[in-house]
């Protein structure tokens, strides 16, 4: 063999096997390839490195987790602007999308269980003009209680994901994945339970209440610590909730001088639930002595003017009287009669 084929046999032989020290017996050719190889097998079976394949898909074989977190129908391009600018300046989606496999459904190949917004915008830009862009995954091998928490962690820094989106995951979650158990799903998720129980109360709120801002996603967590103190008592939360319905269908009807702003419309709610509490105080229950034997309770407004008298005849009726001559207004006698009707016909 010529010298300069020893040479390339050596410089070959130092790649694929590391150098043996002076007295000691040489490695044979390809056990150090093999040594490496098992190595790496060994870190990826203990957990300390992580091989999560990436491919580029087509977004047409990829379905949305029916649990995800963001609302996929809410997605427009004006929502997506950011995105779809991003994607076309570097000719590609940068970030993968977390997927995992779909199994016994010839329509797709993968689940979406973060990226929805990404698959959205993709889908898009295919159909306008840019059919080579592809959808870049990473695909993972996930339970549902999993895929919930690697969205949420995912998702948790984003702006573009609304408070109201991820409180109704939230809420979903609770029940799905920790059996209600508020504490278990607060620690789960390394937070405290202050702060999941605002998201919570934020998802809980009626629907009338969302219904009155022209767009929920601007509500956020910092509002409920004003608008769900609104809510306590029965008479003040019915004022509240009439208050919504009166801007929702104002707003459909086109009335002007409605409150459009998140601020001005709870601002809307705190005056008429005041409103209500102050009528309320201003009727006081002084309970009568028996007369006859039936019991008797007059309803009197703040300065002590009666406005009406229960007379309880039997166990299955009550006689009510009112004064509507002596000085109190018919405001008051309304809230009287609220009241009346909340201690027999209790819901």
């Amino acid at each position: 063999m010529s010298s300069k084929n020893k040479s390339f046999m050596a410089d070959l032989a130092s790649v694929v096997e590391p150098v043996a020290d002076a007295g000691s017996r040489p490695s044979r050719l390809g056990v150090g390839v093999l040594s490496g190889r098992n190595n790496r097998l060994a870190e990826l079976a203990s957990g300390s490195v992580v091989n999560n394949p990436q491919e580029l898909v087509d977004p047409d074989r990829c379905r949305i987790w029916i649990r995800h977190n963001r609302d996929y129908a809410a997605l427009n391009e004006t929502r997506c602007s950011d995105l779809i600018e991003s994607i076309l300046a570097q000719g590609k989606q940068e970030v993968p999308a977390i997927v995992r496999r779909v199994h016994n459904d010839p329509n797709y190949d993968y689940e979406v269980i973060c990226g929805a917004r990404r698959h959205w915008c993709v889908k898009w830009l295919r159909a306008n003009n840019h059919p080579e862009i592809r959808y870049l995954v990473e695909i993972r091998d996930l339970t549902d209680e999993q895929a919930f928490r690697v969205s949420d962690l995912e998702n948790r820094a984003r702006e573009d994901l609304s408070d109201i989106e991820r409180a109704r995951d939230y809420l979903q979650a609770l029940g799905l994945y920790y059996n209600g158990r508020q504490k278990d799903m607060a620690k789960r998720l390394n937070q405290s339970e202050a702060w999941l129980s605002r998201y919570l109360d934020l998802a809980r709120l009626p629907s009338d209440i969302l219904g009155s801002f022209a767009d929920p996603f601007e509500l956020k967590i910092s509002h409920i610590g004003a608008i769900k103190p609104l809510l306590k008592e029965d008479d003040c939360r019915a004022a509240v909730l009439s208050e919504a319905r009166r801007i929702r269908e104002g707003r459909r009807m086109g009335e002007e001088d409605l409150p459009a702003t998140v601020p001005d419309i709870i601002r809307a709610f705190g005056a008429v639930a005041n409103k209500e509490a102050e009528a309320r105080k201003k009727t006081a229950l002084v309970k009568a002595p028996k007369k006859s034997g039936s019991d008797q309770i007059i309803l009197r407004n703040g300065a002590g003017v009666p406005l009406l008298r229960i007379e309880g005849k039997d166990r299955k009726s009550i006689s009510l009287t009112l004064f509507p001559k002596d000085g109190g207004s018919k405001e008051e006698v309304e809230t009287a009669l609220r009241d009346l009707l909340d201690r027999y016909w209790e819901d």
